[in-house]
């Protein structure tokens, strides 16, 4: 049995339970001093405070009176993509919006075109050096979407790639599956038609392959109407894939209320969402992942994650990782952004990167809070405490990661 003891925590944090914490329950974590963590194979076994058990197998970890927290859990990434798109920054200094480049023929489009020309390798060579950038950072788990594919063939290689990243990397990947994220040049004056093909051909192959976990939409103007979006995400519901959705980030269609109403287990973006998704995301019990990274990045509004907490909706966040709207995987930046942009507690911030990140990909009953059972996934911080990390910016705070029981950064 592999043993490690953590000792001389000057501050353990973390939230508790194995669903999502919402509205006062968000900001409510065990805060402990002078605390140790007991791992046994790879999982919490015990957790205390004062002088730390004597367990000579044990490899011994010395904190230095630093704070502890969970791994962090980066619950929205577009991981899998060929090429970056830092050509576009000129075009949004003078002016042009993220729809309108990409009616144009760029953003995801673009970034479709690369990802389809490049090998399963060329993109597991990159996502694997992202992945080994975001362990260092502090992330532990994260989710990994396909979408730059848009056809049949190179939708499954997206998957097939995260599948052997999460196979051979430490970093657990979740995979969703988003073939609708963008409709194609291929059937630009058939939209219908390229719905027909998710729905009939794409969904039932990603099934088939048995990789991917989710099925996700981009709800938004000028690429799926709520209804068409409900129509695909119907289908993935009969072949077994939980809903995501891509609502509200420029123009409020109804993506929040449409979530809300199927029962979704996460809304994602956010950033205009309206009261009425608010409410609607509350009554269906759907994790809010705002992305501020990206609000930053494009210069928008951020998301009322504020009013999504007050109003009983959980509230993750993550990076959005991807190479046009938010070329940034540091969960550091979101923690930061979320108390100085979101108005969130240092607390409801560490739940909401944490557990509650863990609630919207399905995993919160493995990841996501240090406590017995659970996966060993901690980061020790050059901080004295929680507000320490929320304060601090530009600088990598994660002094020591530890994936599943070992020592990975």
């Amino acid at each position: 049995m592999e043993k490690m003891l953590i000792f001389n925590i000057g501050l353990l944090a973390t939230p508790h339970g194995s669903t999502a914490r919402r509205g006062k329950e968000q900001g409510q974590i065990e805060l402990t001093r002078d605390a140790w963590v007991l791992i046994e194979d790879g999982k919490i076994a015990a957790t205390g405070a004062g002088s730390a058990p004597c367990v000579p197998e044990a490899e011994r970890v010395d904190a230095k009176q630093c704070l502890v927290t969970p791994g962090l859990v980066d619950a929205h990434t577009h991981l899998i993509f060929g090429g970056w798109r830092q050509n576009e920054l000129g075009l949004k200094l003078h002016g042009a919006g993220y729809l309108d480049i990409l009616a144009a023929g760029g953003g995801i489009l673009s970034t479709m075109r690369a990802t389809r020309t490049a090998t399963e390798e060329a993109l597991f060579e990159k996502a694997g050096a992202a992945l080994d950038e975001m362990l260092h950072f502090g992330t532990t788990t994260v989710e990994a979407k396909s979408g730059y594919g848009l056809n049949v063939e190179d939708e499954l290689k997206c998957l097939r790639v995260i599948q052997k990243l999460d196979e051979t990397h430490v970093m657990d990947v979740v995979p969703t599956f988003m073939g609708a994220h963008a409709v194609p040049p291929e059937f630009q004056n058939d939209r219908q038609g390229y719905i027909d093909l998710i729905c009939r051909e794409m969904l039932p192959a990603v099934k088939a392959q048995g990789i991917a976990e989710f099925c996700d939409v981009f709800c938004e103007q000028g690429v799926f109407s709520a209804e068409e979006s409900a129509q695909i995400l119907e289908a993935g519901s009969r072949l077994g894939l939980r809903a995501k959705v891509h609502a509200d980030e420029i123009v409020p269609i109804g993506g929040s209320q449409l979530a809300g109403s199927i029962g979704a287990i996460s809304a994602e973006h956010l950033i205009v969402c309206p009261e009425e998704g608010i409410r609607a995301m509350a009554q269906g019990g759907t994790v809010a992942c705002c992305l501020p990274a990206t609000s930053f990045y494009l210069g928008s509004t951020f998301a009322p994650a504020r009013a999504m907490v007050e109003a009983g909706v959980p509230v993750a966040m993550a990076t959005d990782f991807n190479p046009g709207s938010c070329p940034s995987l540091n969960m550091q930046f979101v923690i930061n952004l979320g108390c100085l942009r979101y108005k969130l507690t240092p607390e409801e911030v560490l739940t909401a990167v944490t557990l509650n990140g863990a609630a919207a990909i399905g995993r919160a009953e493995r990841v996501g809070s240090i406590e017995p059972g659970k996966q060993a996934d901690l980061v020790i911080w050059d901080a004295p405490d929680l507000d320490y990390i929320c304060y601090r910016m530009g600088s990598d705070l994660a002094r020591t990661v530890i994936k599943c029981g070992r020592i990975v950064s």
